[in-house]
């Protein structure tokens, strides 16, 4: 986030900050005393104004050494100087002191100011995914990260096997290949972010391939251990924050259900929100649909594991025992006893779609470990 330097600070010259330094020094340096409370406090004071201003800290005590060349020039006329050597040597003592003080002042006023950024940013950050504050303000300040709310946008949220802070090495790799591939010069407006230990990427809506990108990098960055979930494209201010709700509860949905794939797309799972809309209606038709299987020998979870399986292969007994490490006709029994117990047969077309719905709903639902 580029720092703004605060009003009038850009108009000061440089000797500005060197203000009294050559007559504290010479004072000090007279009687070879130490800088007193006061004039360490002023050398402080004008280092945190320092700070605020357009030049650097080398800038700075560049000018407080051809000040100090200034005054030891000096030294041979000064008056009841008889020992030049031990003078030079209480100027630089005082010298030491006063540009430590100032250099303490700016270097204390600049980690303020990098904490206040930090914490601006953070605030931003949680606004804008959140769709909180006013909307009006939060398109202002998006602009100067490059975001344009009034356009659509789309949210990419990454979890990865461990919590992700600004400084994880993942978020940096990941940070760097985007401007490396993407650079704010081609008119991308990215902005990239850590929340709730995720790594999330708010990109323009038509950035298919930007995400596509992020999303290569989070897996090869955790080496195939991350997952990353990709809301939908939405306009306006409030559309942020649809779109990281939609990766979340994408995440969130794909941990219930054990989804393997390590991309996924919010309008790819669009029915799972229609499905959960009525908990109610979902968790009757789990019991009365599923609920027999509780009574066969061994429960209800390894034909539950069956029909999963089953669905998952499309229907294909041959490969549906292959993920389950049965031979067919061992998979063909426990379909029939499906039939027995539920009274709906996995193989008809017209019970299918029941069982099927059925089935995601337990999954949903977290049946039949958690009575629904």
């Amino acid at each position: 986030m580029t720092r703004e330097a605060s009003p009038g600070t850009r108009e000061e010259p440089l000797d500005h900050y060197v203000t009294g330094y050559a007559d504290i020094v010479l004072d000090a340096s007279a009687t070879g005393r130490r800088l007193c409370r006061e004039e360490l406090a002023s050398r402080r004071a004008l280092g945190e104004r320092a700070a605020r201003s357009p030049y650097g800290l080398r800038t700075l005590i560049g000018a407080h050494l051809s000040a100090t060349r200034a005054l030891t020039s000096a030294l041979p006329l000064a008056p009841g100087s008889r020992d030049p050597r031990a003078v030079l040597d209480g100027v630089l003592a005082a010298a030491e002191q006063a540009v430590d003080a100032f250099a303490d002042g700016y270097e204390r006023a600049r980690r303020l100011a990098v904490r206040q950024e930090e914490a601006a940013r953070r605030e931003f950050i949680d606004d804008l995914l959140h769709g909180r504050g006013n909307l009006g303000r939060l398109a202002e300040r998006a602009e100067h990260v490059g975001l344009r709310l009034a356009h659509v946008q789309a949210v990419a949220v990454a979890a990865g096997p461990e919590p992700f802070g600004d400084l994880h090495r993942t978020a940096r790799q990941v940070e760097a290949a985007l401007g490396a591939r993407f650079p704010s010069s081609s008119g991308h407006g990215i902005l990239l972010a850590t929340k709730s230990g995720r790594l999330v990427c708010v990109a323009p809506g038509d950035g298919r391939e930007l995400l596509d990108f992020f999303a290569e990098r989070v897996l090869e960055a955790t080496g195939g251990r991350g997952r990353v979930a990709v809301g939908r494209p939405h306009p306006g201010p409030g559309g942020v924050a649809r779109s990281y709700e939609e990766a979340l509860n994408a995440l969130d949905l794909a941990e219930r259900m054990a989804l393997p794939a390590p991309v996924l797309r919010a309008e790819d799972l669009l029915v799972f929100p229609v499905l959960t809309r009525d908990r109610q209606a979902l968790a009757d038709l789990v019991r009365s649909t599923l609920g027999p299987l509780r009574q066969a020998r061994g429960g209800a979870e390894p034909l539950l594991e069956t029909l999963t399986a089953y669905f998952d292969a499309g229907c294909t007994a041959a490969e549906a025992a292959r993920r389950l490490s049965l031979s067919v006709r061992a998979l063909t029994y426990r379909l029939e006893r499906i039939h027995r117990y539920t009274g709906t047969d996995p193989a008809d077309p017209l019970h299918r779609y029941t069982l099927q719905t059925a089935v995601i709903g337990a999954r949903l639902l977290g049946w039949p470990a958690q009575e629904v």
